[in-house]
């Protein structure tokens, strides 16, 4: 029994990470905002369907988490995939002859994106966590996320890489001898996604799942769902240790994902070429290969205080260092703002699932996802009337270098002041800082 138990969490383990790398590494990545200009929208069109993504994932995404928990994590991966399948479609065989059509496709799109989003959040981790619980393997749960972020950074190099060369009618044209059209060639990163979401739909038919989130026979129903992110939040709330901790990666994420966002207009002023943007997404994402192993070495042998300091280390040296602009070399500030992030990303996944129960594991962890994802649109706005401030106050011109380059000088002291402010937090809410093994012993008692 306990070698079947085995073989099953192993089988989970491969396809969680084979899940991860389709879903996550899409080729249309690399050209995003371009690709949907290309198909006939207008950059205030772009920014309306970017906000209706984002909302439907912040509406969706605590909702999924119990809905994972009441009728199981394989049901909810394969919806996963299966939305995956039908927003791919819907964008790649969207007409464009039509400006109010197209509009609307993308919208759903959109919706379906966000959809899928939120649905994976949590079930994936949840499932593979409590497979390898059953079979006496949680030990191993670091190293998976490890294996899991270094295959990721494979599949999201090689999605960067030939997505921007299927892009480029011209080369494309040259390399296959083909006359290549560049209407033929702006869908196919849609395409190409479009089959690599149908291979993660029959991926995920093939997990198999734990009983243990079910053991209370619990059925879906409205009520149950509003009782099981009841049970969530108040768990969250009467677990200091989970809310000081999703709070504190809430923080980081936040801002450090900003910077990166933008950080293709960083590139260009400090000295890099347009054609040098992808070499550099790829030569990051491979950077995992470092960071994941120093990931799994700090939560595994240190405390989430010690973490987060690293965290905020990295992460105020990172902001430092970009705020001067320097060419070419500031790339290498950039790249410690990556790493911050990733260690981040980390640590929320590898905590929360150690500690939390599994009947409300993936409510729990979508939780994680909202706040992150409403911690993203906080900064957003902040970010935003910032530069409206610089632009009325300084007469800096909108959309000007220098605007960005003012805007880019307030990371540092947010990032400090807030980063000072969790660690008050931190230390009065939960004083017990640095005993998480001794509370994930008693989580397991």
């Amino acid at each position: 029994m306990a070698k079947d138990l085995q073989c099953i969490a192993k089988n989970n383990v491969r396809r969680f990470i084979l899940f991860r790398m389709l879903f996550n590494a899409r080729f249309y990545y690399p050209v995003f905002a371009v690709i949907f200009l290309d198909f006939g929208l207008t950059l205030d069109q772009f920014a309306l369907l970017n906000v209706i993504w984002a909302a439907t994932i912040i509406l969706a995404e605590v909702p999924s988490g119990a809905l994972s928990d009441l009728i199981g994590r394989k049901k909810l991966l394969v919806l996963t995939s299966g939305l995956m399948v039908c927003e791919m479609a819907v964008w790649a065989f969207a007409p464009t002859g039509n400006p109010k059509l197209l509009f609307w496709m993308l919208a759903v799109n959109r919706i379906l994106s966000g959809l899928g989003e939120a649905a994976a959040s949590g079930s994936d981790e949840a499932l593979v966590y409590e497979s390898l619980e059953e079979a006496g393997m949680k030990s191993q749960w670091s190293k998976v996320l490890e294996r899991v972020s270094k295959w990721q950074s494979v599949a999201f190099m090689i999605s960067m890489i030939s997505g921007g060369l299927v892009y480029d009618s011209a080369l494309l044209s040259k390399i296959s001898g083909w006359d290549i059209s560049k209407e033929v060639a702006v869908r196919l990163p849609l395409y190409l996604t479009l089959i690599t979401s149908i291979i993660c739909w029959f991926n995920c038919l093939g997990f198999h799942e734990s009983e243990m989130p079910h053991k209370e026979g619990k059925h879906l129903s409205v009520g149950n769902a509003f009782r099981q992110t009841f049970a969530a939040g108040k768990w969250i709330l009467q677990t200091p240790f989970a809310l000081v901790v999703i709070l504190a990666g809430a923080f980081a994420d936040s801002i450090i994902r900003m910077f990166v966002t933008l950080n293709s207009e960083y590139y260009r002023l400090i000295g890099y070429p347009e054609f040098a943007l992808g070499i550099i997404g790829a030569g990051i994402a491979l950077m995992n290969f470092v960071v994941a192993p120093l990931a799994r070495r700090l939560v595994d042998r240190h405390s989430p205080g010690f973490v987060f300091g690293i965290v905020s280390v990295l992460g105020l040296t990172g902001f430092i260092g970009v705020s001067f602009f320097v060419p070419y070399i500031g790339l290498l500030f950039s790249v410690l703002l990556f790493a911050a992030f990733t260690i981040v990303t980390f640590s929320l996944s590898y905590y929360l699932n150690q500690i939390a129960s599994s009947s409300i594991r993936a409510t729990v962890l979508s939780f994680k996802g909202m706040a992150l994802n409403l911690g993203y649109g906080l900064i957003g706005i902040v970010y935003a009337e910032l530069l409206q401030y610089l632009t009325r106050s300084k007469s800096i011109a909108t959309g000007s270098d220098e605007l960005f380059i003012s805007g880019a000088q307030y990371f540092t002291p947010y990032f400090l002041i807030g980063s000072i402010a969790v660690l008050i937090f931190g230390r009065l809410y939960y004083p017990a800082g640095n005993t998480f093994h001794l509370l994930k012993k008693e989580q397991d008692d």
